[in-house]
């Protein structure tokens, strides 16, 4: 399974949490897109179904990476729900609720948003994707639902999962035996 996350966005650029909103790739972000379709290309994925979430800036990375695959828009690829917490930056939500997200490089504390959606509730339905999707394809999602949705396929545990890179700009190939970071 190839996996991408999305490319650079705007307000990741600006350290907002995006979760269930959207901003638009940035210049560099559909940079990152085409390159990740070359990085596929030569990797032979070309003619694998591509499965993407429905958020915009997964869609369009989708289609600017393999153009003309018309990606299959799956619900459970779309990235955690924040809650309260989204379109707030890293900084506005430590001063809003003192003690949480001590540790910016993990993704627990994206997990206590007031109204977010909770890491039992993600799992089970990257869970259901996994199940029935195809081994071979390529899934274009977001950073905390691809290191989940990675962590998944390599049967690791939620602390092997947060342990993951969440980088844009590249494509890991997963499978039972491994993971493999495809950059150019």
């Amino acid at each position: 399974m190839f996996i991408l996350r999305h490319g650079e966005t705007l307000w990741n650029v600006e350290g907002r949490m995006q979760g269930g909103l959207d901003s638009p790739l940035t210049e560099r972000g559909r940079a990152q897109a085409l390159q990740q379709g070359a990085l596929l290309r030569r990797a032979g994925a070309e003619g694998l179904p591509v499965y993407s979430s429905p958020q915009g800036r997964a869609v369009e990375t989708a289609r600017l990476a393999m153009p003309g695959a018309g990606p299959i828009l799956d619900q459970r690829l779309r990235e955690i729900g924040m809650g309260d917490w989204q379109g707030l930056s890293f900084d506005e939500i430590r001063r809003t609720t003192p003690g949480v997200a001590a540790d910016s490089g993990s993704f627990y504390w994206k997990f206590a948003a007031p109204g977010g959606e909770r890491l039992e509730e993600m799992l089970l339905r990257l869970k259901g994707f996994r199940a029935e999707v195809p081994e071979d394809a390529i899934v274009v999602t977001h950073g905390v639902s691809a290191q989940l949705l990675r962590g998944l396929v390599l049967g690791l545990d939620i602390a092997g999962m947060d342990a993951l890179d969440d980088r844009q700009g590249v494509v890991w190939l997963c499978d039972r035996q491994g993971e493999r970071m495809l950059a150019p």
